[in-house]
C-alpha cells in the first residue's frame, strides 16, 4: 500500500483536495508546484516556474498548467481545474480523477466512461524541464487526447493581466512548438514524443483565482494566454510523453530521460523517505558552487536558514558529501565576506551578527558523522577563524563584551530570526545581550577547545579559550537566568525580556550548554509547559498578552503575529536535544510520540514535506512557505538521533542479559 495515496472520495471533495499541495524541484531553482487535483490555488503555483538570473533573482512561471482532454465520438471531457470566483470551478476535470498516488512520482488516474488514463510528472534534474507521461490503460473506441497550455511567463511574486505587449506567435519544433511571449524571456518549448497537429487558436482566459492569495489579502486574480492546442490519437496501451523546457530536446530521447530520472528517485514508502525526499528537493547547484534553498515557493537561499537546515538535510541523510560541498561554497562566501566585506550573490543575509555562530554549530553537527580528528583536520582551522574574527571584532554588529558576553544592535533593523518588521522596523526590537547568540557563543568556544585540548602545540592558546569560556558561562548565568528559573530572551543594559520564548531551548539543547543539568531542566520543564506544541515550539507563551497563535490575515495582520505564537518545527530539534540531555535513554518514548505528530503533516499541507509554521493552537493548521528546509532538516536530525538512541538502547539491554 503506498504511503501518499488519495482515492476518488477524497479527491473529488474540494475542500478536503484543495488544501493538499505537491511540489518537485530541479534542484537548480526551478520547481513544479500545484494542488493534488491539478488546480493552482497560489500566484507561485506553476508546472514549470524557473530562476532567470538574467532578469532577476526571482522564480517566474512560464507554463502554468497544461489542460488535457480526452475527446470520443467527437465528445470531449476537459480534465482541467481552475477557479474563477468564489466556488466557480470549470471545467470541473476533477469529477473524473479516480486515485492520485505519490509514492515514486505524481500519478493521476482518470476514468472518463470506459477510458483510463493515467498521468505521471517527472522533473529532470539539474534541468528547465519537466515530463509529463500519459498511458491509456483502457480505450473501447478511437480515442484523442488534446492539450492546451495556459501560458504566464511572469515573475511568481506578480500576475498577469491582458495587454497589448504579448508575442503570442509560435514557432514550429520537432514534435511541438516554441514561443516566447515576452521580451528578456527564454523560449518555452513544448513537445512530445510523437508527431503532433497544432492548432493556433490564441485566447485570453481571463479572471481566474487563487483563493490562497485572497486569504492572504494580496492580489489573487489574473489573465493566462492560451495559444493554441495540441491533438493526437491514442490507442489503448500506448504511451505519450510531454516535455516543457527552456530548450529543444530530441523526442526519441523523452522515454529515456524520463526512465532514468525515475531511477534516481527515493519512494515515499515511510515518513523517513518522505522527509529525505523533501530534504534533497532543497538542494540548489549552479555554476558558482552548491547551495540549500530556505523553501519554496519563495524562499531563495539565505544564510541562517541554510545552516540551520544543512546537517538534517545531508548527514543525518548519509549524504556527507553534499554537506561538504555546501558547507565549502559557505564556508568560502563567509571568509571573503568577514575580509573583504564582499556579500555573496547567491547567499542572502550573510552579513547578519550570529552567522559565524550558526556555522560553527553546523560543523559541529559534522564532527558527530565522523570524529574530533577528522573534523579538526577538515574544518579546525575555519571554526578558529571565525572565532577569532568574533574576538577581533572583524564581524559587523557582534560585539564582545569585557564580561565575556556578545551584544548586537537590534533596535533599528532585526539581526536573528525574529526578523519581523513594519517599514523596516522590528516588531520585536531584540538588542543588547541576545541569549542564543551568547549560548552559541559558549558553545563554539567549548567545541573549539575539544578540537584542540589534545594538540601540545596548541596550549597557550586552548588555555587562553578555557579562560574566556569560564568567563562566558558565568555572565551567561547572571545576566539570562532570572528567578523563575527561566531565560530571559534579550537583556538591553537595565532592560530584561521577560516573554517566554523558545529562544531558551536552543541554549539548553546545544552540545555545551552555560547552564547545569538541574538549570537546564527547569528550562525543558517550562517550554514543555508553555512552548511545546504536537508542530514545534510555540514563538511566544499563551500566557503573553501578545500571543497570537494564528497566522492569518493581510500582510501586516500577518507581520504582527508570525512571531508571537505559530509554532515552528524546527525548535523541536533543539528541544528535542535538551530532552536527551536532561532524561537520558528514558526519554526515548517521548520524544518518540512527539514526532508522531509530524509524521501526520506527511499528508496534509505540502504532502511529503513540513510548511514553515504552524498555528500555536489546535488544529495546529500549516501556513506560510509550503515546504521549508530547516524543519525538514531539524526533524530528520532528530530522528536520527532516536535511532541512536534505540541502538544504544538495544546494545546496553543485551548487555545486561
Amino acid at each position: 500500500m503506498s504511503y501518499l495515496k488519495f482515492d476518488k472520495n477524497l479527491m473529488i471533495n474540494l475542500e478536503q483536495s484543495l488544501p493538499k499541495e505537491m511540489l518537485r524541484t530541479n534542484k537548480s531553482g526551478a520547481y513544479h508546484c500545484t494542488t493534488i487535483v491539478g488546480c493552482n490555488t497560489r500566484k507561485q503555483h506553476g508546472l514549470l516556474v524557473i530562476p532567470i538570473p538574467e532578469m532577476d533573482d526571482k522564480a517566474h512561471v512560464l507554463l502554468s498548467s497544461l489542460d488535457e482532454t480526452v475527446i470520443q465520438h467527437g465528445a470531449p471531457f476537459n480534465l482541467g481545474l481552475h477557479q474563477y470566483g468564489e466556488g466557480v470551478f470549470s471545467p470541473n476535470g476533477h469529477k473524473y480523477i479516480r486515485q492520485f498516488d505519490c509514492e515514486t512520482v505524481p500519478t493521476m488516474t482518470y476514468r472518463v466512461g470506459g477510458v483510463v488514463l493515467t498521468k505521471e510528472k517527472v522533473f529532470i534534474s539539474h534541468e528547465n524541464r519537466i515530463l509529463i507521461k500519459y498511458t491509456l490503460e483502457e480505450a473501447h473506441s478511437a480515442t484523442t487526447l488534446r492539450f492546451k497550455p495556459f501560458l504566464a511567463f511572469r515573475n511568481a511574486n506578480d500576475l498577469c493581466m491582458e495587454n497589448s505587449a504579448l508575442n503570442g506567435g509560435t514557432t514550429p519544433v520537432a514534435n511541438g512548438i516554441a514561443t516566447c511571449l515576452y521580451e528578456g524571456y527564454p523560449n518555452l518549448y513544448m513537445q512530445f514524443n510523437k508527431p503532433v497537429e497544432w492548432v493556433a487558436d490564441g485566447h485570453w482566459y481571463k479572471g481566474i483565482e487563487y483563493y490562497k492569495d485572497r486569504d492572504r489579502g494580496l492580489p489573487y486574480k489574473e489573465d493566462l494566454w492560451v495559444p493554441g492546442y495540441f491533438e493526437l490519437p491514442i490507442k489503448k496501451g500506448e504511451t505519450v510523453i510531454f516535455s516543457a523546457s527552456t530548450f529543444e530536446a530530441d523526442p526519441a530521447t523523452f522515454m529515456k530521460t524520463y526512465e532514468d530520472e525515475l531511477a534516481t528517485r527515493t519512494c515515499r514508502t515511510s515518513f523517513y523517505n518522505c522527509l529525505k525526499n523533501s530534504a534533497k528537493q532543497f538542494y540548489l547547484k549552479n555554476k558558482s558552487g552548491m547551495y540549500l534553498m530556505a523553501g519554496y515557493p519563495w524562499y531563495n537561499v539565505r544564510a541562517r536558514d541554510e545552516l540551520m537546515a544543512l546537517p538534517g538535510c545531508t548527514l543525518a541523510i548519509d549524504h556527507q558529501e553534499d554537506y561538504e560541498l555546501i558547507m565549502g561554497t559557505f564556508l568560502k562566501a563567509i571568509r571573503k565576506f568577514i575580509d573583504e566585506g564582499e556579500k555573496d550573490k547567491t547567499i542572502g543575509e550573510i552579513d547578519l551578527p550570529d552567522i559565524p555562530l550558526w556555522t560553527i554549530w553546523a560543523i559541529q553537527q559534522f564532527r558527530r558523522s565522523v570524529d574530533s580528528n577528522a573534523c579538526r583536520e577538515k574544518y579546525g582551522d575555519d571554526v578558529r577563524f571565525l572565532v577569532e574574527a568574533i574576538r577581533s571584532g572583524r564581524v559587523p554588529n557582534l560585539y564582545l563584551n569585557h564580561n565575556g558576553l556578545l551584544s548586537s544592535n537590534g533596535q533599528d533593523k532585526p539581526v536573528t530570526w525574529l526578523s519581523a518588521s513594519i517599514d523596516g522596523r522590528p516588531i520585536i526590537p531584540r538588542t543588547g545581550y541576545i541569549v542564543e547568540f551568547n549560548a552559541l557563543w559558549y558553545n563554539a568556544l567549548r567545541f573549539l577547545i575539544s578540537l584542540y585540548e589534545h594538540d601540545g602545540s596548541q596550549r597557550d592558546y586552548v588555555e587562553g579559550l578555557q579562560e574566556l569560556a569560564e568567563k562566558v558561562k558565568q555572565s551567561f548565568v547572571d545576566t539570562f537566568l532570572n528567578d523563575y528559573g527561566y531565560l530571559y530572551d534579550y537583556v538591553n543594559g537595565s532592560y530584561t525580556d521577560l516573554e517566554v520564548r523558545p529562544n531558551m531551548a536552543i541554549a539548553i539543547g546545544l552540545e555545551y550548554s552555560p547552564l547545569d543539568r538541574r538549570q537546564r531542566k527547569k528550562v525543558l520543564d517550562l517550554c514543555t509547559r508553555e512552548l511545546l506544541t504536537p508542530k514545534g515550539l510555540r514563538s511566544l507563551s499563551p500566557k503573553s498578552y501578545a500571543y497570537n497563535p494564528t497566522y492569518v490575515g493581510g500582510p501586516l495582520q500577518r507581520e504582527y503575529a508570525v512571531h508571537q505564537g505559530p509554532a515552528r518545527p524546527w525548535l523541536f530539534g533543539f528541544y528535542a536535544d535538551a530532552y536527551f540531555k536532561v532524561f537520558g535513554l528514558s526519554g526515548l518514548s517521548f520524544i518518540e510520540r512527539m514526532l508522531i505528530g509530524y509524521e501526520d503533516e506527511m499528508t496534509e499541507g505540502c504532502i511529503g514535506s513540513l510548511s514553515e509554521l504552524y498555528d500555536g493552537n489546535p488544529p495546529y493548521t500549516g501556513r506560510g512557505a509550503v515546504s521549508t528546509a530547516k524543519n525538514v532538516g531539524e526533524i530528520l536530525r532528530t530522528i536520527k538521533n532516536v535511532k541512536e538512541f534505540n541502538k544504544l538502547q538495544t546494545t546496553e539491554t543485551e548487555q545486561s542479559k
